[in-house]
């Protein structure tokens, strides 16, 4: 645990990424190779589930610092933080064995059998690991407790410093770190060194991404040596057929296969192939809205009847592998001439569509074809360059995203909370209200958008004009206006303002506003024709 406090420690003392990677590459050269499996693991968002309850851990950090439970609140209200709060408010003490002298991989064997204990040994196992720790080793094993685990470590990074470390290059780094591989039964070499096929069925390629597109059109030269599309509002997969097995990975390295059932058609295909696509949902035959899709996601049994309602299909644009040989040093041009073969092959029945390649003569003409996109469901275009390789990660040059302007609204502010960490004494999600007759009716929450010095203003204005509270949520006196920007927006019946807005923030402070002047509900609904 001493090696891994310090690795947190250097990571959390810079912004170089630079320097992140020579202190993680330092720690791979020491820590135990189990102990680099589960940091590679708490990196990547693998951690240990959860033995006991936030709620638990409050009541028993409060018993141990002999204060009474509103106090403690009060004080998790203001820090921000349910780690940091437990190991700034239990007693110091001084540790005079040497259970704190174990491993990353001991402590966590010992959170996961938290689960199979009783509520009394349960807390006796706990309270004996504060005793045992200094304030700041509580707050990491605090942190491994309530799964809240965030370092300033990208997956970039982690591959990087393991490319150093192993003198590996990173695009096969990166491959080796993606699938469902599991932390508590997954060893250092079988993770990192060995290559058995029979071990990778499932394994999907790391993704490619696209940048925002950053520069004037001519900048890009001919027109003929880049593909249009349209950029569509799902999910980002990858389909994997190998065999008879099919997976269906989410950008987020998840499995979705068990949600998404319609796809276990593809495992009868007499060829293999792994295919990059937008998951996307069609309720009566037409491409459906993201908040369409969300109904589907989460769910661990999806029955007949959502199927029939909610049917799912992939539109594909690219292809990775076939027969299992990996294609993606191939050109785009040359990957997508293969794509287009395997999709003749198709059955219609397959659940699967290929994406349409825009036709264009110029600029001008792509300009145009972007502004309608929103006609056919689309957020914007993709560009990507017909010479481009299928790359690992974010990677300029060869793909941008051309998205649409966001649609707008003026709207008020209603509720603030307080945010977490650096920004735990500052209120910075806000919940917005537009006008329906004589009442303000909550219809977005946003957090993103605002300066450090605003979100300071806006703190001044809400300690003055709270209305009401509710623990860290305060309602305060409609005064404020603010441009509102998204994405999209479709029906909700869970929402009360009847529609549910994708990707809400804040656009800009309105100071030029007062409350008479922000849109209505009824203006707010007129998006919904727009789509």
């Amino acid at each position: 645990m001493q090696k891994f406090l310090k690795l947190f420690q250097e990571i959390e003392s810079t912004n170089s990424s630079n320097k992140k990677i020579l202190a993680i590459v330092k720690y791979f050269e020491t820590a135990p190779p189990e102990d680099i499996v589960w940091t590679i693991a708490i990196f990547s968002h693998k951690r240990p589930k959860r033995g006991v309850t936030t709620t638990q851990l409050r009541v028993w950090a409060a018993e141990y610092a002999n204060i009474p439970l509103w106090l403690f609140e009060e004080t998790y209200h203001i820090v921000g933080d349910l780690a940091e709060t437990i190991a700034k408010v239990i007693p110091k003490t001084d540790v005079k064995d040497n259970t704190q002298h174990k491993t990353l991989t001991e402590w966590i064997d010992l959170i996961k059998t938290l689960k199979q204990k009783e509520d009394e040994e349960k807390k006796e196992i706990i309270l004996q690991s504060w005793r045992s720790l200094q304030a700041e080793e509580r707050f990491l094993f605090n942190k491994l407790l309530t799964g809240g685990f965030r370092m300033g470590v990208s997956q970039k990074t982690i591959v990087k410093a393991l490319s150093q470390h192993l003198d590996i290059e990173a695009p096969v780094i990166a491959h080796k770190l993606m699938g469902d591989w599991d932390p508590s039964t997954t060893t250092y070499h079988s993770l990192l060194i060995e290559n058995d096929p029979s071990q990778n069925l499932s394994k999907p390629y790391p993704f490619y991404l696209a940048y925002a597109i950053d520069k004037d059109l001519q900048e890009l030269g001919d027109v003929e040596n880049w593909y249009a599309e349209y950029k569509w509002d799902g999910i980002r997969s990858q389909l994997i057929k190998r065999g008879d097995n099919v997976y269906l990975w989410s950008r987020g390295e998840e499995i979705i296969s068990q949600q998404f059932p319609e796809f276990d058609v593809v495992g009868d295909l007499d060829f293999d192939f792994v295919i990059d696509g937008e998951l996307l949902v069609y309720p009566d035959g037409l491409m459906g809205s993201f908040n369409d899709l969300q109904k589907r996601l989460g769910r661990k049994k999806v029955s007949k009847k959502m199927q029939i309602e909610l049917p799912a299909n992939i539109m594909v644009y690219d292809i990775m592998e076939i027969d299992r040989i990996d294609i993606r040093t191939l050109s785009q041009e040359e990957r997508r001439e293969k794509l287009e073969k395997l999709m003749s092959k198709m059955p219609d029945s397959m659940p699967l569509k290929l994406s349409s390649i825009l036709h264009y003569d110029n600029w001008e003409e792509l300009e145009k074809l972007r502004e309608s996109a929103r006609d056919y469901d689309a957020e914007g275009l993709m560009l990507k360059s017909t010479k481009g390789e299928y790359k690992t990660g974010r990677k300029k040059g060869d793909w941008y995203k051309w998205k649409l302007d966001p649609m707008t609204i003026d709207a008020v502010m209603l509720y603030a909370q307080r945010g977490h960490g650096r920004r735990a004494n500052l209120y910075t999600d806000f919940t917005f209200a537009v006008q329906d007759g004589d009442k303000l009716v909550p219809f977005a929450k946003a957090y993103s958008g605002l300066t450090d010095a605003e979100f300071s203003e806006v703190t001044k204005y809400v300690r003055k004009n709270t209305i009401e509270k509710f623990g860290p949520v305060s309602s305060v006196t409609p005064g404020l206006v603010f441009e509102i920007a998204f994405e999209g927006i479709a029906e909700s019946k869970r929402h009360k303002s009847g529609v549910a807005l994708r990707f809400p923030r804040i656009l800009r402070w309105r100071k030029d506003k007062k409350l008479s002047d922000i849109n209505t509900l009824q203006e707010l609904y007129t998006f919904l024709s727009k789509k």
